[in-house]
């Protein structure tokens, strides 16, 4: 509390103080732009809008919107009508209004009774797409964004080819961490296969404005994938460049372009964005037994539809196609065994199958304790663990303090070091972090593990550990379109009964 009586005024005087001149000029005193809350009144008054800009000024992510536009109607106010010199307004208001204040001839006109040029038609639709764009670029930055469901992670609870919006404000926004950058792309610019959509020249340090609440265990949450930060861009994110290095080696995943092409960093927010559901909280102790998920000891059920990978045994005949898409039933198909089938099922599906007549049998795929996946996260032979038996790991909560050893140091060292920026070494048994010996570590930041409902087929933190918090984007709320990518237009594309419906 105290921290906030100290930063919103700051942050209500920060957006007027370069305007000393400006507001002498117009016939105000420049000691005006220092008093918070009353220097964009005072604002509002030279440039002779209405009070009801000041109440939206008031609401978060709008009041961004509104004062750049505050900034365009000062720069009017000394004759500055050119789109290049309204961008500097914008863009640089605190140079390029001292810059203003101090260069001869530039006088201050009222609104009331300076002259508007002529804009031509070209300058009218110039000021239409630039208007468009950053309002939209506002909106999808601060309040809510669409996005599309690429993979089979969240069947059956979000299928491919959703169309969803995902919000914001509901954990907060954050501050992009590279602000210049091409608008509606994400981190590649259109029509090429490598070339960033962005500039790092400034790099903005995570910030998160206040949301509508913290992220809930079995919500639904956008973030970006925290193993994206080093990529193939012959791969993507399709393989994590760590999983490529551990195959064939970092020698030849660097030198190699032909077959891997460059390796490229991504900030935080040029990551790709993944969805899954949010299954341990900072503090929890989570634990897979046998494919149900434990926290703190007690079960974790799922208000998806989670589904697993079984067997299928028939008397050897194919289960006719009309049943498995009835069924809902997307991924898998025959073995290489007569009458052996693999399908990736919810429980639902999996009792409706049993009751064909000729099916014979259904064994659901499990991976037996103690048979060790090197896939799988922390990737050490000290954690003999699998997708279906893991853990216990505890999650790491900002304050918190974790013992560092042997058994630990594989779990924590990247959130420490890559993720909380430290130097972290071992060194003759002995660990150092920035330099000085310790065998302990208070985490600056809290830190999720994110499951996907399809369990068998969904690349998540059991294999590439926590997501920190400032990886999270937002959470998924509705799907407005659903388009099954298997069919065609005539062939019932439209899952009509899949939308405008809200994410459980």
């Amino acid at each position: 509390m105290i921290e906030l009586l100290i930063v919103i005024p700051i942050l209500f005087t920060v957006p007027t103080f370069f305007l000393w001149i400006q507001f002498e000029k117009a016939g105000r005193k420049g000691w005006e732009t220092l008093i918070p809350f009353y220097n964009l009144y005072v604002f509002l008054r030279i440039i002779k809008k209405s009070l009801w800009w000041y109440a939206l000024l008031l609401f978060p992510f709008i009041n961004v919107f509104m004062y750049m536009l505050m900034l365009v109607e000062m720069a009017k106010c000394f004759k500055k009508f050119g789109l290049g010199e309204q961008f500097l307004a914008v863009v640089f208001p605190f140079l390029y209004f001292p810059y203003l204040a101090f260069k001869k001839g530039e006088i201050f006109v009222d609104p009331d009774k300076r002259e508007e040029p002529k804009k031509s038609v070209v300058r009218e639709w110039t000021d239409a797409i630039v208007f468009a764009v950053v309002a939209a670029t506002i909106i999808r930055t601060f309040l809510i964004e669409a996005y599309t469901i690429p993979t089979s992670s969240m069947e059956k609870s979000l299928l491919v080819g959703d169309y969803l919006f995902v919000s914001k404000i509901a954990y907060g926004p954050k501050v992009p961490n590279t602000p210049l950058s091409f608008p509606f792309v994400h981190h590649t610019l259109p029509l090429t296969k490598s070339t960033k959509s962005y500039l790092e020249w400034i790099h903005i340090p995570y910030y998160r404005f206040p949301g509508l609440g913290t992220v809930q265990r079995n919500d639904a949450v956008v973030f970006n994938y925290p193993a994206g930060d080093t990529v193939s861009t012959r791969f993507q994110s399709n393989r994590s460049y760590y999983s490529l290095v551990k195959k064939f080696g970092r020698k030849r995943v660097w030198s190699d372009k032909r077959n891997f092409g460059d390796i490229i960093y991504r900030p935080v927010d040029k990551r790709e964005n993944f969805i899954k559901r949010c299954i341990g909280l900072p503090g929890d102790t989570l634990q897979i037994i046998n494919r149900k998920v434990f926290i703190d000891g007690i079960e974790n059920h799922n208000p998806g539809k989670p589904q697993f990978q079984y067997y299928v045994f028939t008397d050897g005949n194919s289960i006719n196609p009309k049943i498995l898409d009835r069924l809902n039933i997307t991924e898998g198909g025959r073995t290489a065994m007569p009458g052996e089938f693999v399908y990736m099922l919810t429980s639902e599906a999996r009792d409706a199958l049993k009751k064909l007549p000729i099916v014979k049998k259904i064994e659901v795929f499990n991976t037996p304790v103690g048979e060790w996946d090197r896939d799988v996260f922390p990737y050490d032979s000290l954690h003999h663990w699998n997708r279906d038996n893991y853990g216990p790991i505890w999650i790491p909560k900002k304050g918190a303090t974790v013992t560092l050893n042997a058994k630990t140091i594989p779990i924590y060292r990247r959130a420490i070091r890559v993720y909380e920026g430290n130097k972290f070494k071992v060194k003759n048994g002995k660990v150092y972090i920035n330099g000085k010996a310790t065998d302990r570590y208070t985490f600056k930041m809290n830190y999720y593990w994110m499951m996907g409902d399809n369990r068998d087929n969904s690349a998540d933190s059991r294999y590439w550990g926590f997501v920190p918090e400032n990886h999270i984007e937002g959470k998924a709320e509705f799907v407005w379109l659903s388009l099954d990518p298997n069919k065609t237009w005539l062939d019932g594309k439209i899952r009509w009964n899949k939308i405008f419906r809200f994410i459980k």
